[in-house]
This record gives structure tokens, C-alpha cells and sequence, in this order.
């Protein structure tokens, strides 16, 4: 059954299990709200594909796979309360399966201001009314790693989870290889299934390193100096690292909504001018330039040491 925003705290969340994502940066946000569960003594169980990939960075959250079919009913019932940020996915059944069911449609979609990560961390104080909120969501690198070990490499993500995110992959090579004639070391993070359309990075010596799962990726973009990437889950996850991190995206509106929430971060938007909402969809990529992106790596560059 699913549980209204009006009557979500007249009765107690008791012991929760808190459905992720299969997103990355979903799950990132989401784990906002299991943060701040935990700290106000409420038990959490968190089920989810990419935080059980990163579950060695979570100390102290129980956090295990995802369950499916005929296994999702038993594994939910022993909780008072299921929390799931959509309404259909990632189990679309989700409602038949539990008797008290939290979705955050109306977070995500509603009349409320900031990014998604500080929406969530609104939503605990707001609707749940925890005290002494805030947008940690307790990611911590393993002790073996050291933070920004290597200052010069910066890492690309040119993919995103749908095509309408992505800028061009010619200017991604440039901005890569302007990068690399300031000094800098260079690296494309490409997924398995999209190294076909990149096969032309071998002709410029741009290097695109096989992970063999998210946490291995977590680890290298953690030890990196930079970022920079579309609209997606990675960037999230190099902002939560507090990776210094240049976010591309293609509408303004969706920026002030989606773009990454911690540490330091340079949102690029294409030209403002142009004067409707279709052609701004359809030239978004073409007005997005170089030039833009290369002046905000800069502007991070100088609030190194402030």
C-alpha cells in the first residue's frame, strides 16, 4: 500500500528497508536519507545493485543485493516500513509486495527547492522530522586509497544513462586533448557496452581503462584530481568523493535540480539566449562549447588552495 505525504509520520517508520536505484547517482542521493535515518537511531536495511557494488564505503550500513520475483516479498517482511525513490522501478511490484510503501515522487517532482540532494535531505527534516539534517550520505574511501593521489589525471565520463545527456564526442576529444597540453594525464571512463562508439580514442593516445566493477572505478576517480563528465551517475559519484568535478548539462532547469551536491563542482550550460524551449533542446550541443568548459576548469583550478 502506498503511504500519502500527509500521513507519513503519524505513524512510526519502525525498522526500515530502503529499495535503491539501479542508478548510481540515485542510489548516491538516496543514501542521504539512509544517513540521516541511521543517525536519528532508526534501523535501516538498505537493498540495491550499486550500493551493494559499493558497499565497503558505506561502514555501518547493512546494505545487500537486490531482490527479484518470487524472493522480494520474504526479503521485505521483516520491515514496518519500505521506502523506494520511484513509484515502478526498481521493483515495479513493489506495492503488492508491502503493506506500508514510501515512494518519493513528490520529492523529486514537486514544488520543493535545491538539487536532489538537498530535496532529500529537506524531505528527513520536512516530512519525516528528524532534527540535525544534513546532505552526508556517509560514503568513506577505504583506508588503502589516498585521496587526489594523483593531481594531474583527470577523468571523462562522456556517457550518460540516455543519449539526450550526452555532448559530442568530438568535443570531449578536444577538450581532452587541451587538457593534455596543459599537463594534465587524461582519461576516458567507458563502460563495456559503449566502447564501440569510441574507438577512435586509440588514434589521439587517449587512455580508457577497463574497471572491473564499481567499486574498482570508485577507487581510481577517488585517487584522481579531476572530473569531468555529462549529466550521470559518475559525476555524482566523483562529487561525493569530493573530486573537484565540471558537470555538463543541457537545460538549466534540470541542472538546478539534478546537479551534483557535495564538494566543489562547476555546472556548464549551453547559451541562455536562445529563445525557445525546442530549439534549446535541439542546439544544446552546438552552444555548449570548449571554451565554456576549459574556463571552468580554470575557475576550479584557482580555488585549489582558497
Amino acid at each position: 500500500m502506498q503511504v500519502s505525504e500527509a500521513s507519513l509520520c503519524q505513524q512510526p517508520l519502525g525498522k526500515v528497508a530502503f529499495v535503491m536505484s539501479n542508478a548510481i547517482g540515485d542510489t548516491l542521493v538516496c543514501m542521504i536519507i539512509v544517513k540521516n535515518l541511521i543517525k536519528n537511531n532508526i534501523p535501516v536495511t538498505v537493498f540495491g545493485s550499486p550500493a551493494f557494488a559499493l558497499r565497503g564505503w558505506f561502514p555501518g550500513v547493512v546494505i545487500r543485493s537486490l531482490p527479484a520475483g518470487d524472493e522480494v516479498a520474504p526479503a521485505l517482511a521483516g520491515f514496518d516500513t519500505v521506502i523506494q525513490m520511484q513509484v515502478d522501478q526498481p521493483i515495479r511490484t513493489l506495492q503488492q509486495c508491502h503493506p506500508r510503501v514510501v515512494t518519493l515522487h513528490h520529492v523529486e517532482f514537486g514544488e520543493r527547492e535545491g538539487c536532489m540532494g538537498e530535496r532529500f535531505a529537506e524531505f528527513c527534516r520536512r516530512d519525516l522530522l528528524l532534527p540535525n539534517i544534513d546532505t552526508d550520505n556517509g560514503l568513506f574511501a577505504p583506508a588503502e586509497l589516498q585521496h587526489r593521489r594523483y593531481k594531474q589525471r583527470v577523468m571523462i565520463h562522456p556517457e550518460a544513462s540516455t543519449p539526450d545527456k550526452c555532448w559530442t564526442p568530438q568535443r570531449y576529444i578536444k577538450i581532452a586533448l587541451q587538457l593534455r597540453r596543459r599537463g594534465f594525464d587524461v582519461h576516458f571512463v567507458i563502460a563495456p557496452h559503449e566502447r564501440v562508439r569510441w574507438g577512435g580514442l586509440a588514434a589521439h593516445g587517449i587512455s580508457a581503462p577497463h574497471f572491473s566493477d564499481l567499486n574498482a572505478l570508485a577507487g581510481c576517480v577517488f585517487e584522481s584530481g579531476w572530473f569531468i563528465g555529462n549529466d550521470s551517475g559518475i559525476g555524482h559519484l566523483a562529487s561525493n568523493l569530493h573530486i573537484p568535478t565540471i558537470s555538463l548539462f543541457r537545460r538549466r532547469r534540470v541542472a538546478m535540480r539534478w546537479r551534483p551536491v557535495w564538494g566543489r563542482v562547476g555546472v556548464v550550460l549551453p547559451w541562455q539566449w536562445i529563445p525557445s524551449s525546442f530549439l534549446k533542446e535541439k542546439l544544446w550541443r552546438q552552444t555548449l562549447t570548449c571554451g565554456r568548459v576549459l574556463r571552468t576548469f580554470s575557475r576550479l583550478q584557482l580555488t585549489e588552495n582558497i
